[in-house]
């Protein structure tokens, strides 16, 4: 009774939490599909169930008509928080079935409700008819007209009365938390579950307060880690498999699971074919609409308490509860496979724009140290009314298990003032400050400001199919090592560090990391408080990053701020004579760096901000000497260097041994490395390629389908992200064909330029 008694009272918490993190708001019917779809699931799922419970092998002969409502209603309802989770988990919140699975879950979840009421209206305690029906259902709506009318507006203007400068102290959270047992009694008084009560509480608290992010925080680890397992272990001393065993044939078990799960699927294909639903989307909805949780374990409960269910009929439903649960996510990432919406732009690296066109860039930062480097090196970026710059500016959040259906669906609207807890909004805050901030005295730059919530391990899927979306050219990540104050990089988050190379390897355009050593506040003023030059240095050893490196340099030209100097490494005849195969496959790009260079040299001859130097070097020992000579006599705020993914060059030679950080490239490693420079920062840029990005999305591609071989399952599917439209999956490449026009016009590129 005492471990009971505990059960019930997590049990009101966890309802009453549900109708705090459900915000009505987002029930807006626009089309009348998923209201088809919900509406028809429930009138057949319902008739089955009562089939299914009455089926001759299955449960004790003997049975009431109210254990007939409570099966039907437990095999009928879809739990909306899990099925938002299983969409977040496979990035398909905002596709088109993901959308229609949601409203279709809404709907089918305040039917639920509705139903739920109404059997506990119909039946007493002891499961015969309640002659008390009438009262029950009529002192019901009574309280839910005075939740709408009297309980919302009244702690509304509670609240505004009480909360000073925004501040919300503890008595406040008591008060709520007291409310939900006041209402969960009144409705119990009322002939109804004490859950109803507490539903109808949260769905009362006004959505914008803080209030809500505050009993979140002190409620949900408490309630989830220790209350709630209570409620759990309530259901398995329950269940008695051994006792329905007697009563229930094994074969007429597998008849009743599959048909509870097939119910719903063959229901949502069938309407689908009436209202031109692809039938590959129908069957997920069909799947995900079979998604169980915690209140369908609470609707069988129900039954249990009111002797409804015997033991056989309530075992029998919670296996199949739990099974069907269990099924839904493993098959919806096996047997759905979305088609990708190809998104075709040309200008996926900065060499392309050529500073004629619009730069898109999308800025990712994790935390507020992040921001200042990153805005800095947009600032210094030279947006101008023929190249205007458009920054997409996106705050990294990791998400946790406490992050609700409500707090997903929202952040996947890329809407940034969401419930976090209250440290991470004010940080989103600050930073959407300080990136707006840009805007305001330059006419040629605009910001758009988007809180991301991801898990670290997809965190990548979001930001590649953020730029796809936004159509973006270049992505800036931060560096996963921050400076600490006697100037050397600390250790850093390896999370970060994985992201970063799995963008690299992912990403549709161009990608630079920034290791910010303080740019903007090593020599940015003078004593006059007159802005000084920025020194920067473009390291061109060639190759397409290097390329693109220069492309990005040569687009910081043209402002009175920066002094740019440009150095090329060349090779001398030793190094070309003990390369071999390296030597050749630097002559074949060295053609189109040429013609590059020849370009850069050509326009900007008469400009005095910009300087040229060759240097002949014979392998990286001389390179890093050469590098080191010109830090000493010119202190450099800012070194830009490609990454050279996958190439070798012979003034490189002997360095890759020393690397430890591969996403930085070998002349970006170095130059990060503390014991090289002290001030300077460093930007590495790698140029989009899509034959490169192919053949590493397949490669890893084929390393998921070796862990599925030795037991790996289902969490390594891929699908496009928690900001995407749409998704794809781990064993199709990511690049497929949606970019081969552009790798034909990469490839045009480069013979012409070989040719010239």
């Amino acid at each position: 009774m005492v471990l009971e008694t505990f059960a019930n009272l997590a049990l009101v918490y966890n309802i009453f939490l549900l109708g705090l993190g459900m915000d009505l708001r987002m029930v807006r019917i626009t089309e009348l599909k998923p209201v088809i779809i919900a509406f028809t699931g429930l009138l057949v799922a319902l008739p089955v169930g009562a089939f299914l419970y009455y089926l001759p092998g299955n449960g004790h002969p003997d049975k009431i008509i109210s254990g007939c409502v409570f099966w039907s209603v437990a095999l009928a309802c879809t739990n909306f928080p899990d099925l938002a989770r299983i969409l977040a988990d496979l990035k398909l919140l905002r596709s088109d079935m993901g959308r229609t699975a949601m409203c279709a879950a809404i709907v089918t979840d305040l039917c639920t409700w509705v139903l739920l009421v109404f059997g506990f209206a119909s039946f007493s305690k002891s499961g015969t008819w309640n002659k008390m029906m009438p009262f029950v259902i009529i002192t019901t709506a009574i309280f839910v007209l005075l939740c709408i009318f009297v309980i919302r507006p009244g702690i509304a203007w509670i609240f505004a009365k009480t909360v000073k400068a925004g501040h919300v102290g503890d008595t406040h959270v008591w008060f709520i938390l007291g409310g939900v047992v006041l209402c969960g009694l009144i409705t119990d008084a009322c002939g109804v579950h004490s859950i109803t009560g507490a539903f109808l509480f949260g769905l009362s608290i006004p959505h914008d307060h803080i209030i809500r992010n505050m009993i979140e925080e002190k409620l949900h680890d408490f309630l989830s880690g220790i209350l709630m397992p209570l409620f759990y272990i309530i259901c398995g001393l329950r269940a008695d498999i051994g006792f329905m065993l007697q009563f229930t044939d094994k074969f007429m078990m597998v008849v009743v699971i599959c048909s509870s799960f097939l119910v719903k699927i063959v229901t949502t294909v069938i309407t689908s074919l009436f209202m031109h639903i692809p039938m590959r989307d129908a069957f997920a909805i069909g799947a995900l609409m079979n998604t169980k949780g915690t209140l369908s374990l609470v609707v069988l409960n129900a039954g249990r308490d009111t002797k409804a269910l015997d033991s056989p009929m309530y075992t029998h439903m919670t296996i199949a509860l739990l099974v069907m649960s269990l099924v839904v996510e493993p098959l919806l990432a096996f047997a759905y496979k979305p088609k990708k919406k190809l998104a075709h732009y040309k200008h996926r690296t900065v060499q392309k724009i050529k500073g004629e066109t619009e730069l898109r860039v999308l800025a990712c930062v994790h935390v507020l140290p992040n921001v200042s480097g990153i805005t800095n090196l947009l600032q210094v970026s030279n947006a101008t009314k023929q190249s205007p710059l458009s920054v997409f500016a996106i705050h990294l959040v990791e998400l946790t298990g406490r992050t609700t259906a409500s707090l997903l669906i929202m952040n996947d609207e890329c809407k940034p003032k969401a419930n976090f807890s209250d440290r991470v909004r004010a940080e989103s805050d600050q930073i959407a400050e300080t990136f707006e901030a840009m805007e305001v005295n330059n006419d040629a730059m605009t910001v758009q400001t988007i809180t991301a919530v991801s898990p670290y391990a997809t965190m990548h899927e979001d930001i590649c199919v953020l730029a796809e979306d936004k159509r973006v050219c270049f992505i800036i990540l931060p560096y996963h090592k921050h400076l600490t104050p006697d100037g050397r990089m600390g250790e850093g988050n390896s999370s970060h560090a994985e992201i970063n190379q799995n963008v690299l390897s992912h990403a549709p355009c161009s990608v630079g990391i920034l290791v910010d050593r303080g740019m903007a506040m090593v020599r940015s003023e003078s004593f006059r408080g007159e802005s000084m030059k920025r020194e920067v240095a473009m390291l061109f050893v060639g190759g397409p990053d290097d390329r693109e490196a220069l492309s990005y340099a040569w687009r910081m030209v043209g402002q009175h701020v920066i002094k740019l100097t440009v150095v090329r490494f060349v090779p001398g005849r030793e190094a070309l004579i003990s390369s071999g195969k390296v030597a050749a496959e630097y002559e074949r790009e060295k053609q189109v760096d040429d013609e590059c260079i020849y370009e850069f040299n050509f326009k900007t001859m008469n400009d005095s901000s910009v300087k040229y130097i060759e240097k002949v070097v014979n392998d990286g020992q001389d390179t890093i000497a050469t590098i080191r000579e010109m830090e000493d006599n010119n202190s450099y705020d800012l070194y830009v260097v490609g990454r050279g993914y996958n190439s070798d060059s012979p003034v490189t030679a002997g360095l890759n041994d020393w690397s430890s950080s591969p996403e930085l490239g070998t002349i970006g490693d170095t130059l990060a490395s503390s014991n090289f420079t002290m001030h300077a920062s460093v930007l590495v840029i790698q140029q989009y390629s899509a034959t490169k990005r192919q053949a590493a999305v397949t490669a890893a591609a084929a390393t998921t389908v070796m862990g599925a071989v030795a037991g790996v399952t289902g969490n390594n599917l891929e699908s496009a992200g928690g900001d995407a439209k749409m998704t794809r999956d781990a064993h199709e490449p990511f690049m497929k064909s949606m970019y081969e026009d552009e790798d034909e016009d990469d490839e045009e590129d480069h013979q012409y330029g070989i040719h010239r």
